[in-house]
């Protein structure tokens, strides 16, 4: 399949002319957290972008009576779990702005449970995190989790105790995203591009998923095209799934931006903690752009290829080929990096996704590469970019293809997502930890 080679566009759409399609939500600017009246017992409303800090200090303040948040996304308030019924603690968080929540399990609980899992329970195909609006651990069993295995896990949740995990099936297989998509070719496996970023000594990069890396070592803009790109460090399975991958040419200029399809992206302004009730948008080479929330933190997920902790929940679909493609807020926070799930975008499922903030700390970068101040839907571009015109959920019927004209966003380079290539899910399996890698440089004819 050939593969067109075509500019870099921009566009900024006015936010009134423009109607979402598909799962897809506008973007719209968020508000940042409103000013207090001045009542200490009124909740204030905030900005999901703003909470993170906000429970982060609170955290610190309450010690052991701290349990956990998650944001309310219908009333834009930042709720706190506390343990026990002390006023001075109630006080502490209703003067930050926060709802006091009391609840049954501490941190502390929830962690011992955890261990108890991870000791007891690593099943291929399960995968758990902590829900801060249940105030248990979600624990959830794919399709081969079946007899001797499945009692396993059903024994080790009982044994728990009441009101401490609950046990679902979950839809589909539990695999990493690494077949398909359009963005990024290395060797027989296809991934997508998740953030631009500046590595530690300077020279430009991109975060992708950790099993990507380990998949192959070079990578390209095109199937069976020169590779652009070399992974310089790759985590998988471990704690993690994200890889560093340099472009082999020093004087790559690439936007800070996801591009979300018809010539359209949004601007990368900063790299977010995720917040349980987050709204947050996925894109992927493969399904196009998608949205949902966040459902739980610190996941550990049993692939086939080994276990992987520290990650994100959501209910935002995806499929193969969108593995390390971009999870991010509609203000432009970059949260974090495809990994794998359950299901797919037709029946639904379960996402999960590497943190982009855990990965900048690993690798040593920073978010950002290149032209990195010159992307649309930047504050000053006088409108939010609309990342859903013209890309309609694949589920809908009369949708076109949401990549059809796209952009790569590392290469401002157009690919052809129907290109076939194998799958390599698992091309890492042999492969534990983290992975370090000569870079090597080549003459590619690729623009940039």
């Amino acid at each position: 399949m050939s593969h067109k080679r075509i500019p870099k566009r921009k566009a900024a759409i006015a936010v009134g002319g423009v109607a979402a399609l598909g799962a897809a939500a506008l973007l719209l600017p968020n508000a940042n957290a409103s000013q207090s009246n001045g009542d200490a017992a009124t909740p204030r409303t905030f900005a999901a972008k703003d909470v993170s800090d906000v429970a982060s200090m609170l955290a610190s303040q309450l010690g052991d009576t701290f349990a956990g948040s998650y944001y309310d996304a219908s009333q834009k308030q930042l709720v706190i779990n506390v343990v026990g019924n002390n006023s001075n603690v109630v006080n502490q968080i209703e003067k930050a702005g926060a709802v006091a929540h009391q609840v049954q399990n501490s941190t502390a609980d929830l962690r011992a449970a955890a261990q108890t899992l991870k000791a007891d329970a690593t099943v291929p195909g399960t995968a758990w995190s902590v829900d801060p609006k249940t105030n248990e651990i979600r624990v959830s069993a794919d399709s081969t989790v079946t007899g001797d295995k499945w009692n396993t896990v059903e024994s080790t949740v009982k044994n728990l105790g009441s009101g401490v995990a609950t046990l679902t099936k979950s839809a589909g297989t539990l695999k990493t995203f690494v077949d398909g998509g359009d963005a990024i070719f290395g060797g027989n496996a296809r991934c997508s591009l998740g953030f631009n970023v500046t590595a530690g000594d300077g020279t430009p990069a991109f975060l992708t998923a950790g099993h990507c890396g380990v998949a192959a070592a070079e990578w390209s803009d095109a199937q069976g095209g020169a590779p652009i790109a070399t992974v310089d460090q790759a985590t998988f399975p471990g704690a993690g799934d994200f890889s560093l991958v340099k472009y082999d040419d020093p004087a790559t200029q690439a936007n800070s931006a996801v591009n979300v399809g018809n010539g359209q992206s949004v601007q990368i302004n900063q790299a977010v903690e995720a917040a349980v009730g987050q709204q947050v948008f996925r894109m992927g080479s493969t399904t196009g752009l998608h949205d949902g929330n966040v459902t739980g933190l610190n996941a550990t997920v049993n692939y086939p290829e080994g276990t992987v902790t520290g990650l994100i929940q959501t209910d935002v679909c995806a499929e193969p080929g969108d593995s390390g493609g971009s999870l991010f807020t509609q203000d432009g926070g970059a949260v974090g990096l495809t990994s794998g799930g359950s299901g797919d975008c037709t029946a639904g499922g379960e996402t999960f996704f590497q943190p982009v903030t855990t990965a900048l700390e690993a690798v040593g970068a920073t978010l950002g590469a290149g032209d990195a101040g010159a992307g649309a839907g930047d504050a000053g571009a006088g409108g939010a970019v609309d990342p859903s015109a013209g890309a309609v959920d694949p589920g809908a019927g009369d949708a076109v293809d949401p990549s059809a004209g796209a952009v790569d966003p590392g290469t401002g380079e157009a690919v052809d997502p129907s290109a076939s290539a194998s799958d390599a899910a698992g091309a890492g399996t042999a492969q534990n930890g983290t992975h370090h890698r000569s870079r090597k440089h080549h003459s590619s004819g690729a623009s940039q």
